[in-house]
């Protein structure tokens, strides 16, 4: 099997998360049009994304530059706890006031359920 480049795990990574480049590029202070170069192997993956995509994303930076490790999250982080936390930080500030109520909400139920 083909080893992936730098550039295709920048790729993989996005779209494990269900993000669209434009989300993606926001999150790590990129314009979607340097994403998109990224992922087509026309621009170079620099450091600065690297550690960028590692601290937004949870992501192994060394898995992210080399291709090498087990994981592509850090520390086996679960994977929709990831994503759940990317769609958060993606709402509108009144929106994450309602997503955390009705978690709330359902983490009360809960405790009634034991």
């Amino acid at each position: 099997m083909e080893e992936l480049t730098k550039n295709q795990r920048v790729k993989q990574v996005r779209q494990k998360l269900n993000l669209t480049q434009s989300k993606f590029a926001k999150r790590i202070a990129i314009s979607t049009s340097y994403l998109a170069g990224m992922e087509l192997g026309d621009k170079k993956v620099n450091d600065r994304t690297v550690k960028l995509i590692g601290m937004e994303f949870n992501v192994d930076e060394h898995w992210l530059k080399t291709g090498e490790g087990d994981a592509m999250f850090r520390d086996d982080t679960d994977l929709r706890v990831t994503k759940a936390v990317s769609l958060f930080k993606s709402l509108t500030p009144v929106q994450q006031r309602c997503a955390l109520d009705i978690l709330n909400a359902l983490a009360d139920m809960n405790t009634f359920e034991e």
